[in-house]
């Protein structure tokens, strides 16, 4: 093996003509140059300087290791200061994936303070619902997943191998037409979902369909879907136009204007968790702690 700091030796050694000489340039002693010179002769099995009196030439092999070595400790030069960078939050980049409610009112908010702090560090944006994002995580084709889960649901360990840092509990809640009888409910302020039996049913993306039929079963009905949109938009559009009622998540109903539509609090209480993902090796990566952070400070606000 030949070491970088042998190279640096051997370089120096070239250049002044002498052990002494270098061990001045280098701030080491003559007889430690003259140890690591040996040490490197012996690392390529071959002489690499020819002692003649006081002078001293290099040979052939160490002509050409000397060219070599200007490329080799540039090169060494310019990764240890674009990992520096990386370490000290000076560049570096994340790869996030997001659902798409999250990525219209949690992300944002982070990655705008993301910028503020660490200018040099960039983020960039794909959407994929859980568990799509989940495996993109584990494939190595992103560094951050925000997903959710709901509450109670089976498979709770299907992130046991992963580090979950938890951001909110994203409470589900009832859309109906504006003009709909339930739309001024009583003073408790929540309907049960069972008075939703009889409705039209608009709902959402294939994850959050299949946690409203569980729930919908569990209050004894099963919901006549007659709209399916991954499109929170559309959802509100659809509503707000009479077409029907749905479940959405808080956080979904935040990131669009329900025109036509209101939103009423719903029994039994139904949460999601909403968590930033990422691999164990890769929470050591500070790039990806400090975005980590900065979508915890978003979700507490």
């Amino acid at each position: 093996m030949i070491e970088a700091r042998h190279l640096r030796v051997l370089r120096a050694v070239a250049a002044t003509g002498s052990f002494s000489a270098a061990g001045r340039e280098l701030g080491c002693t003559q007889p430690a140059v003259s140890q690591q010179m040996k040490a490197l002769e012996a690392s390529v099995g071959t002489p690499l300087l020819i002692r003649s009196g006081r002078e001293m030439r290099l040979t052939q092999a160490g002509e050409a290791l000397v060219r070599h070595a200007a490329g080799i400790l540039a090169g060494l030069t310019a990764a240890e200061e674009e990992v520096a960078a990386i370490a000290g939050l000076r560049a570096g980049r994340v790869r996030l994936v997001s659902f798409p409610s999250g990525s219209s009112t949690l992300v944002p908010t982070a990655l705008a303070a993301l910028r503020a702090a660490h200018p040099g560090t960039r983020v960039s944006l794909e959407e994929a619902e859980p568990p799509k994002s989940v495996e993109m995580l584990r494939e190595g084709d992103c560094d951050v997943a925000l997903a959710f889960r709901y509450e109670g649901a089976a498979g709770a360990e299907e992130w046991d191998d992963l580090v979950a840092r938890p951001l909110l509990k994203d409470r589900l809640v009832a859309l109906v037409p504006e003009r709909h009888r339930l739309a001024r409910t009583a003073p408790s302020g929540a309907v049960a979902i069972g008075d939703l039996a009889a409705e039209p049913w608009i709902a959402g993306c294939p994850r959050c369909r299949g946690q409203l039929v569980e729930v919908c079963e569990s209050a004894g009905f099963t919901p006549r879907i007659d709209f399916a949109t991954d499109d929170y938009p559309a959802v509100v559009g659809l509503v707000g136009a009479g077409l029907g009622v749905a479940v959405l998540p808080q956080l979904a109903v935040e990131s669009v204007r329900p025109r036509g539509a209101r939103t009423v609090a719903l029994e039994p209480v139904v949460r999601r968790e909403i968590v930033a993902l990422t691999l164990p090796d890769l929470a050591q990566v500070p790039a990806v702690a400090a975005t980590l952070e900065q979508l915890a400070r978003a979700a507490a606000r």
